[in-house]
């Protein structure tokens, strides 16, 4: 068995030298795959990785069709390898095959996948350092052998590369953004079932360009507003219920990159009803510096103080005013302030906001102090 998995591991980590979005290293990453490892289905989702909600995924219509069981199985029944599970466990691969539990203590299996013909399915958390950026998951039909040991170990040997991949595409940053978005915030009211229900103009700006992202028609309600809908019932439940699966300070939140570079934010709320069931509310927006800075932070290497720091000096704090704020001395502020500069190839504070600022578009008052 390891001498084919080193025999193709450079299947996938040749795949490194090219340049890529992440749409299409996804499908580049499927085609090698699928020369060793035969599958009828897929789904391959990116994620942002701070609520590990979806922000896009490459399918095909025998999975698009029972997508939003998926979420809801997800987000808000218990089944077995679920995402966030395997990124705990450090194993992050898992077959239902090769589980130890009985596959009729899955209703993952029972109610969503056997139905629609499919006999096994292949997961894989995609983590990088200590931040997941995607779920991988193959399915093969009934009359298909399930999958082997064999090829959950090939999988899992390729994760480390994959996971690298999609960061690198997810923290591209585009010099000049031209694209102009709305001046007002989207908003969108969905049921409980992922029904759309009515929207703005600006929500409707915000659907064309996630269905774009995803290569999804019109009647395709784009899967980071399933997301978080998904996770927002969860959340409601679990203030009803004891759920030790998910914290309920978890925003149901998800920070997604355009192809022309703007980042949008989506933050779903729940619409209590007077008379009828519960609605869900989505906010959808361009994002503000402090969506981003997680992101920033990231793209440049910067540590958790040095982005702690970064967030005073986009909000125009002096030095003296982020040394009482962090508790340190001015001297150390500083120091932080010439690794941040180095780091980001700016010079001087009003350098680093204006550089931040005009890449993203962002209106900000520049409270700019000596």
């Amino acid at each position: 068995m390891t001498s084919r998995i080193d025999r193709n591991h450079r299947l996938i980590t040749s795949l490194e030298k090219g340049t890529w979005t992440s749409h299409t290293y996804r499908e580049a990453v499927l085609k090698q795959i699928h020369t060793v490892i035969p599958y009828d289905a897929y789904c391959f989702t990116t994620v942002d990785p701070l609520t590990l909600l979806s922000t896009g995924a490459v399918t095909e219509d025998g999975i698009e069709a029972i997508h939003d069981r998926l979420f809801i199985n997800e987000y808000m029944e218990e089944d077995i390898h679920k995402y966030a599970e395997l990124i705990r466990s450090g194993e992050h691969t898992a077959t239902l095959h090769t589980s130890n539990l009985q596959l009729e203590q899955s209703p993952r299996y029972i109610n969503i996948l056997q139905p629609a013909g499919f006999g096994d399915e292949l997961r894989a958390v995609l983590v990088s350092g200590d931040a997941c950026w995607g779920y991988l998951t193959l399915y093969r039909k009934t009359e298909s052998a399930v999958f082997t040991e064999e090829e959950r170990w090939m999988i899992q040997s390729w994760t480390a590369s994959i996971a690298s991949m999609l960061r690198s595409t997810s923290l591209t940053l585009i010099d000049e953004i031209t694209s102009e978005s709305p001046e007002e915030p989207g908003i969108l009211i969905t049921s409980d079932t992922f029904q759309l229900l009515s929207l703005n103009a600006s929500a409707q700006y915000w659907l064309s360009q996630l269905r774009m992202l995803e290569h999804v028609g019109p009647d395709v309600l784009p899967r980071p507003v399933r997301a978080v809908s998904s996770h927002l019932q969860r959340k409601n439940r679990a203030e009803l219920v004891v759920d030790t699966q998910i914290a309920p300070e978890s925003p149901s939140k998800v920070c997604i990159q355009l192809p022309d570079g703007r980042y949008l934010i989506l933050h779903a709320s729940l619409m209590q009803q007077l008379t009828g069931p519960d609605q869900i509310a989505i906010r959808l927006e361009q994002a503000m510096p402090q969506d981003l800075l997680p992101l920033l932070a990231e793209s440049h290497g910067l540590s958790s103080r040095e982005r702690e720091l970064l967030g005073y000096v986009l909000r125009s704090y002096s030095s003296k005013e982020i040394a009482a704020s962090m508790h340190i001395s001015v001297y150390t502020v500083q120091d932080h302030l010439k690794s941040i500069f180095a780091k980001t190839k700016v010079s001087s504070r009003r350098e680093l906001i204006w550089y931040f600022v005009s890449r993203f578009q962002l209106s900000m008052i520049l409270r700019y102090k000596s």
